[in-house]
């Protein structure tokens, strides 16, 4: 992914809201089954890292991106930006046009 199409990306996160909280439960593998479901019907999603957790949101983001064979768009505070391409349902298109 290169840098167009991550500000891209970040764009349109900024119009959703968090699909997802980590608390001080941190990744289970029941948490990272919901997140790859929704990565499927959605593409990109945002998930909350809760105060409680011990664990910092890049590490989480990480740990979820190499689980679920996503992309880290954006790691902001403890908000937390994946894309993964759909396989059958494709929404986002991130073919950028180049200008002269």
């Amino acid at each position: 992914m290169n840098s167009r199409q991550r500000a891209y990306l970040k764009g349109l996160a900024m119009n959703i809201e968090p699909s997802f909280q980590v608390g001080k439960g941190m990744i289970t593998p029941q948490n990272t089954e919901a997140i790859a479901e929704s990565l499927e019907a959605n593409e990109l999603i945002k998930i909350n890292v809760l105060n409680n957790c011990v664990d910092e949101p890049k590490n989480i983001a990480s740990i979820l991106a190499e689980r679920t064979n996503s992309e880290i768009v954006q790691v902001i505070g403890r908000k937390i930006v994946l894309y993964k391409v759909s396989k059958n349902k494709k929404k986002i298109s991130l073919e950028v046009k180049k200008i002269r």
